[in-house]
């Protein structure tokens, strides 16, 4: 791609994309294997079971998973005010979102896992993440042109479908190309997950710390071409 003649910002690159799904994938599968068995990206499962707990009158284990909704909820909140007030001369304010990505995953990366008796720690990193992606998904919401998320799969599995169904019935290429780029942006998930899966089994809880290199480099590809305040 020209970065000379696009008017694409590097935010909303296939790229950067590309990084940030990889790095979705790596925190899902690292809560699974290293953090008590918990995807902490989406949300709908804590619903679902806040909703059972609440019914069988056990609150205190709904209010776990009420906290990682809140966080969520939260993240949302926090990437909108950085985005009206955190912008400046030298960082765009999805820069200053990546920052606060490497200084949690850096920080989760040394608190121990529940397998040497600290539970609560699980539950801690669990809603770290649970805040991080909420942050990741409000602020990075284009990839190449087309609104999809990276910390997730089921609507970008919907919204390829859709193209491409469209593209049988019309044959229009755009409709094939944005499908290929769902597809390229789950498939980038998974290999997230698959690289997540073989590290966190060596380094456990520490394995976190390697998507600090992929939140760095989307760090650094932002600086390549001015952004606005979008």
């Amino acid at each position: 791609m020209d970065l000379k003649k696009s008017k694409e910002q590097m935010s909303e690159a296939f790229l950067t994309g590309a990084i940030l799904s990889v790095v979705g994938g790596y925190f899902d599968a690292y809560t699974y294997i290293a953090r008590g068995g918990v995807f902490a990206n989406a949300q709908t499962g804590n619903i679902v079971l806040l909703g059972v707990k609440l019914m069988e009158g056990d609150f205190l284990k709904a209010l776990t998973y009420f906290i990682p909704i809140f966080a969520f909820v939260l993240g949302v909140f926090v990437a909108e005010y950085i985005k009206k007030f955190g912008n400046s001369r030298h960082l765009h304010w999805r820069q200053i979102i990546i920052l606060i990505e490497i200084l949690v995953v850096t920080a989760a990366a040394f608190i121990p896992n529940g397998e040497r008796g600290f539970k609560t720690n699980d539950m801690i990193v669990n809603i770290a993440i649970s805040f991080l992606c909420s942050l990741q998904v409000q602020s990075f919401r284009k990839v190449h042109g087309i609104a999809c998320v990276t910390t997730m799969c089921t609507g970008n599995m919907r919204s390829f479908a859709d193209n491409l169904v469209h593209y049988t019935d019309t044959k229009d290429k755009q409709s094939l190309k944005n499908a290929m780029k769902y597809f390229l942006i789950n498939f980038f998930f998974i290999v997230g997950a698959i690289i997540s899966a073989f590290l966190t089994n060596i380094f456990k809880e520490l394995s976190i710390i390697f998507c600090v290199g992929g939140l760095l480099a989307v760090f650094i590809l932002m600086f390549i071409k001015p952004l606005d305040n979008d």
